[in-house]
């Protein structure tokens, strides 16, 4: 299948979790990692997040730097890449800051036709999929729109959907220095998790950043 390359970029605790039990904004990263992740998506065409990750962090998902702003522009590309939030049920917040010009909501068949018109008249809106979103149909229709590198900013669900269909080429985390806990709070991929063919990981690097360190893995057998 044509896609674009895939890689999820997250932030998790020490001891795996990327937000509290209550499922809100945890700041993890510190300012070395938060421009790291700025020039990720500088570097990329789309980036995409889960409905979740929209209604607990209501994130802008913009480039911040202005210098990496003006050079996606003398290389004739947008300010930011495309914005791509998969939400099966369009049950996206029409007052969220991701929405606007470049943000595209992927929806399903399933999604009630009158939050369908909603949304459309702050973003684009594609159906892809019956009850939930079908990711290998939407990457395909990505690639087709010249979308060749595809940032993942989570959150836990989407990242389990991802690679339950093999769809993940690679996979950074910047562990921090704090614990979180709790059995009921996010780790990097939730979902109903695998029973066996377990995706194998492949070490790229190791660097410290801040007060952790980023983690780089190819993802195998895809």
């Amino acid at each position: 299948m044509n896609r674009p390359f895939v890689f999820i970029n997250s932030a998790m605790s020490a001891d795996g979790k990327i937000s509290s039990r209550e499922r809100g904004q945890v700041r993890i990263s510190g300012r070395g990692d938060l421009a790291r992740v700025d020039a990720l998506r500088a570097e990329s065409d789309a980036v995409m997040v889960g409905v979740g990750t929209v209604r607990a962090d209501d994130p802008r998902l913009r480039v911040k730097s202005e210098e990496l702003r003006l050079v996606r522009r003398a290389a004739g590309r947008p300010d930011n890449p495309l914005r791509i939030v998969a939400d099966s049920r369009a049950r996206t917040p029409l007052v969220a800051r991701i929405l606007g010009p470049g943000c595209m909501v992927i929806v399903s068949e399933f999604a009630p036709q009158e939050r369908l018109k909603m949304l459309a008249r702050r973003s684009e809106v594609l159906v892809c999929g019956r009850q939930r979103v079908d990711l290998e149909e939407l990457l395909a229709r990505l690639h087709e729109r010249g979308i060749e590198k595809l940032m993942v900013e989570g959150g836990a669900t989407l990242n389990w959907s991802l690679l339950k269909s093999r769809l993940v080429d690679e996979i950074y985390v910047y562990v921090g220095s704090q614990v979180i806990g709790g059995a009921a709070a996010p780790t990097l991929v939730d979902g109903e998790g695998f029973a066996s063919a377990f995706p194998r990981l492949h070490l790229k690097g190791v660097e410290r950043l801040d007060d952790g360190f980023l983690a780089r893995w190819t993802v195998s057998g895809i």
